[in-house]
This record gives structure tokens, C-alpha cells and sequence, in this order.
């Protein structure tokens, strides 16, 4: 579900060495294991240390009482959402940790209060404007990076003492340069981009779960 916000190109033939598809495929199956298999090439392209640095900021967030935002425009909505289980129910159970995490993008009403009311590309800052302090968190999700409402979401918490976190795809537009970390994934397919999103948001989660909980905890608890 890539977003219909952003249309503008993305990249072109020289902007990237990986481009997928580039021609037509006979069969599902075998599209699936051409996918399957640049899901895999893009999952490497992904930094270590970034991965480390935004675990460092969420857990360290939880332990001082801090809030974490997440937001997102279409298919990145929903991982935006998606976060905000995995991190009040998954985390909170059997750990000591209370995570505060609000979605920008679950409220609908609010959402579309603030798009027609004031434009489209204030709908997360004029929420982290009234909800938001210094020291919270936002957790941006962008396949593009290029969103205004994202730029403009990361730019004010930056610029008001909020930690930010990008997860970005593509080139990572200028998200990924605004955000003191960036999680990217380097492909250029947007369902490819949309799932390792996912699969990192919920390695990241379990990662923090588990490192809160005893050997014997997790032998026993299905994750």
C-alpha cells in the first residue's frame, strides 16, 4: 500500500543500481522468489549501528517516562499504527517497561480536521506542537522520506529538543538527513521497502523486549 501523497519521481535509472522489477515475470511463483530475493539484498543494505542507536533512544525514552510518536502516510500508516501495539501491549508484558507511544496517524477525525483546516503537510506537526515536549521521541516512517508532513514533522521535533528516528527507502529523500537516526532501506520497490519497514519495526520491538527479560522468560514466551 505505497502512499498516494507523494508522487513525484523517486529516483531514475542512474540514481540507483537496483531497480525491481525490470521486466515481466511468467509466473507468481516466480515473481515471489525474485521478490523474496531482492527482500533479502535490500534487508542487508540495512545500518547496524543505526539499528543499535534507535533501540538505544526508544529504551532509554521508556526508562525517563518520555513519549514516542509515531507517524505515517498510507502504507507507512499502518506501520505507524502497527508500532504502537507492539510497543504498549508487546513490550509492557513481562518486562519493567512502560512504554508511552501515541500513532499520529490513527485519528482520523483529528487528521482530517487538521488537512482541511490548515493543510495536509501540518497534520503531525500541529500535533507534536500541542502534544509533545523536549526529550520525546518521534518515530517517522517514509518509503519516499520525502512527504512534506514528514519533513515538516522531523524539521519542528528537531528543532525543539525531540529525539527523531527516519525509517526510510529509495534515496531517503530529506528525512534522512534530519533525523538523527536513520534506519534505510535501500531498494526501490515500494512493497519490498513497506515490508522490511514492518519486519524492523517489530525486530526492534522484540529486540527491547527481550532484553528486559531473564533467559528463562524468553524460553517460555512465544514472541
Amino acid at each position: 500500500m505505497s502512499s498516494a501523497y507523494d508522487l513525484r519521481p523517486l529516483t531514475s535509472p542512474a540514481d540507483s543500481a537496483v531497480k525491481f522489477p525490470v521486466a515481466p515475470y511468467a509466473s507468481a511463483a516466480s515473481y515471489f522468489d525474485a521478490y523474496a530475493e531482492e527482500m533479502a539484498r535490500a534487508a542487508k543494505s540495512v545500518e547496524p549501528a543505526m539499528l543499535e542507536h534507535a533501540a538505544a533512544i526508544l529504551v532509554e525514552a521508556y526508562l525517563r517516562g518520555a513519549r514516542i510518536f509515531s507517524c505515517g502516510n498510507g502504507g507507512s500508516a499502518s506501520i505507524a499504527n502497527h508500532m504502537q501495539c507492539d510497543h504498549v501491549k508487546g513490550i509492557r508484558t513481562a518486562t519493567d517497561l512502560s512504554p508511552h507511544v501515541l500513532s499520529l496517524s490513527a485519528n482520523v477525525e483529528l487528521l482530517t480536521a487538521i488537512a482541511n483546516d490548515t493543510g495536509y503537510e501540518n497534520t503531525f506537526v500541529y500535533q507534536l506542537q500541542a502534544q509533545s515536549e523536549a526529550g520525546d521521541v518521534v518515530v517517522a516512517v517514509s518509503s519516499s522520506g520525502r512527504s512534506p508532513n514528514i519533513v515538516s514533522a522531523l524539521t519542528w521535533a528537531r528543532d525543539h529538543g525531540l529525539r527523531t528516528i527516519a525509517v526510510t527507502g529509495f534515496d531517503g529523500g530529506p528525512s534522512r538527513t534530519i533525523a538523527e537516526v536513520s534506519v534505510h532501506v535501500d531498494c526501490t520497490n515500494y512493497g519490498i521497502i513497506e515490508d522490511l519497514h514492518q519486519a524492523i519495526m517489530h525486530a526492534l520491538a522484540q529486540y527491547i523486549r527481550q532484553s528486559r527479560m531473564s533467559a528463562d522468560a524468553i524460553s517460555m514466551t512465544v514472541f
